[in-house]
């Protein structure tokens, strides 16, 4: 008989019992500040809805919540709408706000102003 490893016992569930998943999902960023950003995406966002957002920052990769302030119709492309959304970055941790200043002021040393291609967004699946 095989030990149950388990920490706390699993009950059986007579009944459905449904639930939701959150996944991460390709999106990208166009600008971005200490207090937010403006993202692209190929689904609506809506306003006032609340996201978590990985974030490649160069070296570093952080996950902030955000608050959608604005979502429009960026542009239609092969028949597609691409969304563009207004993101207010909420209560971003020390070692978000370090991690996005030093990605800010490395941007603009550089002078280069190239999108974020690895951001992601957290949305039900």
């Amino acid at each position: 008989m095989t030990p149950n490893k388990r920490d706390n016992e699993r009950v059986p569930i007579s009944r459905h019992l449904h639930g939701e998943v959150m996944v991460f999902q390709p999106m990208t960023i166009l600008d971005i500040s200490q207090g937010g950003s403006q993202v692209e995406t190929p689904f609506p966002l809506q306003v006032d809805s609340l996201h978590d957002f990985r974030l490649s920052l160069g070296e570093r990769s952080v996950v902030v919540k955000g608050r959608i302030a604005h979502c429009h119709v960026g542009e239609l492309k092969d028949g597609l709408a691409l969304y563009r959304a207004g993101v207010e970055f909420i209560e971003p941790s020390e070692h978000v706000s370090t991690a996005i200043a030093e990605f800010l002021e490395a941007l603009r040393f550089s002078r280069e102003r190239q999108p974020i291609i690895d951001a992601e967004i957290a949305g039900d699946l």
